[in-house]
Formats: structure tokens, C-alpha cells, sequence
């Protein structure tokens, strides 16, 4: 397979889904999706999970959003959140923006997400909009990289951005601290913790990881330039013991071992790069 970004030949990787890229460090997954399926969904409880998921969200959505004001065009507007799940990232935008949209493939989220009083739309992007719908800044929450054809997903967005709209993308990022731990425990036989970091046997698993520049280097091509990256924590202390809880732990002590290990170790992993990156491009 060649490299979605330099076009140079993939390698083989870590796992026999896993592929690399050794000149721009792209890495890539044969791995299915089932969003709908309900055999996919069987053993997770999307009530635990957003329990678990909710404060660092709605943390890191709200720091997005602050970034947003500073790089978006004069008197934006409207704003879309492709793969919006439980709305949360538009919640906060509805104080910023005054039109709003998230778009939401998974029946199950989209019915939570409307039933709120929210503005989604159940489907993919960019079917479900309209003909000549246009929006001042597109973003994608830990969404880009579970698309598989990225070079269209691109596309569509650089149609449906309005003269100098911004493009988000809110991402895991390959040179982060616990994917880089994963990577070298994975080489050392202990796949578990990759395994989840690509979400392997999800509904929606990982097909690309990326790093701020090759990710750069491929939504140029596509027609956007950079103007600005940050990173987000990875991990807050906020929601902490719910996010423990549900990777299914369920001995007291082992949970509040982890928890407190985790706790002493955040000021140290904020040494480190962490495994959150945004990265934003404005339409040429």
C-alpha cells in the first residue's frame, strides 16, 4: 500500500493490521468499522462511557472553542461538528456561534444528541447537507482519523468552507507520550495497550495515526494551509475515576492504585508531548 501522504510504500507494522510509513511516520490499520451494527455495540455501555468521557470533553472542547474566536474569518457565523456523538461540542458553541449543526452517524448517539433539543442530523458527512450549504469553520473531534477516505472527507470540506473558513481537527497524535509507551510495549509482546489506543474491536476503531506534520503535510495537498497547532491534555483529574472505571476495572484497590499513580504522574506527562493534538488550516 503507499502512504496516503508521500505516496512512498508502507512497511509492515506492530500487529498484521498495522502498517507504517518509515519516511513521514504515517501509520495506518486494516481494521473494520461497525457503527450500526449491533453485534459491534454488544459490550459497550454508552451510558458508562460518557461518563467517562464527559469532563475531559467538555474541558478540551471549551479550550478549542477559545482558540476557535482567535483564528476564524471576520463575522463567522456557523459552525458544523462532523461526528458531533453526544453534542457536547455543540453545547459550547451555541454561546460563540449563532448556527450550529453536528452531524452524527451512529443511530444510537444521534437519537441521544436530538432528543436534547439539538441541532444533528443522523448520517454521514457530507450527505446529510444540503445543496449549497456552506459553513465558516468545519471541525472534526476525534473523528478524522476513523475515516477511511480521507482525501474525499478533505474535499467535501474544502467545498463546504466558506471563503477563508477554518478547518479543526481535534486528533490523537502518533508522538504522544502513551502511544509511543504502547508502541514499545506492543514490540515487547504486550499488545493490549495499542490495541486500545487504535480502538480495536470498537464500533468505530482508528484507520490513520498522524503526527502534527504529516497530517500538515497531507491537508495542504488538499487545498488548506496551517495557521495554528496546540496540544490538549490528555488526561485532566476531572472524570478521572469514571474513565478508570470503565476500562472495566473492578477491584477498589487496583482502581484507586491507578488512579492515584495517575494523579502524581500528570504533572510529569505534562513534560512529555501529549497525545492530543489540534491542528488548524484555513482554506486557500
Amino acid at each position: 500500500m503507499n502512504c496516503i501522504v508521500c505516496g512512498s510504500m508502507t512497511s509492515n507494522g506492530l500487529a498484521p493490521w498495522h502498517t507504517t510509513c518509515r519516511y513521514c511516520d504515517y501509520e495506518s490499520a486494516d481494521l473494520a468499522a461497525g457503527i450500526n451494527e449491533r453485534n459491534t455495540h454488544a459490550g459497550l455501555d454508552e451510558g458508562d462511557r460518557e461518563t467517562a468521557l464527559r469532563a475531559l470533553r467538555v474541558e478540551n472542547f471549551e479550550a478549542i472553542l477559545d482558540e476557535t474566536i482567535h483564528f476564524a474569518p471576520a463575522g463567522a457565523n456557523a459552525i458544523l461538528d462532523v461526528g458531533c456523538a453526544h453534542g457536547w461540542f455543540l453545547e459550547a458553541a451555541r454561546g460563540q456561534f449563532k448556527h450550529v449543526l453536528g452531524i452524527e452517524p451512529d443511530a444510537a448517539l444521534s437519537e441521544q444528541a436530538m432528543a436534547k433539543g439539538l441541532p444533528v442530523r443522523a448520517g454521514f458527512f457530507p450527505g446529510v447537507l444540503e445543496e449549497g450549504e456552506a459553513f465558516d469553520v468545519i471541525v472534526f473531534n476525534d473523528v478524522i482519523e476513523h475515516i477511511t477516505d480521507i482525501h474525499a472527507a478533505l474535499a467535501a470540506c474544502r467545498e463546504r468552507l466558506t471563503p477563508d473558513g477554518l478547518l479543526i481537527l481535534n486528533l490523537p497524535s502518533s508522538r504522544g507520550f502513551f502511544y509511543r509507551l504502547a508502541s514499545v510495549l506492543a514490540r515487547l509482546g504486550v499488545r493490549g495497550p495499542f490495541e486500545r489506543l487504535w480502538q480495536k474491536g470498537l464500533p468505530s476503531p482508528h484507520v490513520h495515526y498522524f503526527n502534527h506534520r504529516n497530517l500538515s503535510r497531507l491537508v495542504s495537498s488538499s487545498g488548506f494551509f496551517p495557521v495554528h497547532f496546540f496540544e490538549l491534555p490528555a488526561l485532566r483529574m476531572r472524570g478521572l475515576m469514571e474513565r478508570l472505571r470503565f476500562t472495566g476495572q473492578s477491584n477498589r484497590a487496583i482502581l484507586w492504585a491507578q488512579y492515584v499513580s495517575i494523579v502524581c504522574a500528570i504533572p510529569v506527562l505534562s513534560m512529555f508531548p501529549s497525545d492530543a493534538v489540534v491542528c488548524m488550516f484555513r482554506k486557500r
